[in-house]
């Protein structure tokens, strides 16, 4: 697993990687600016820089903006 952190991985891959869905990565990619790079029509990711978001919050529930907005709401 130590040269998966240098190479460039597809969606399938970080999935893996990260133990959720496609369906989550795409929501990630388009909500909350998960780090991704567009090749084509493919999406690539760098597993240093998913770690790096994922520890600074970004996949935390609580980052997500229609939470802040409801819970005002309410």
């Amino acid at each position: 697993m130590d040269d998966i952190k240098d190479r460039w991985l597809s969606v399938e891959d970080i999935c893996k990687y990260l133990g959720i869905s496609t369906d989550t990565v795409y929501r990630w990619l388009d909500e909350r600016s998960m780090p991704g790079h567009r090749v084509g029509k493919k999406w690539k990711f760098k597993t240093v820089e998913v770690d790096e978001w994922v520890r600074g919050g970004g996949a935390d529930l609580a980052c997500r903006p229609e939470s802040h907005t409801d819970s005002e709401e309410q």
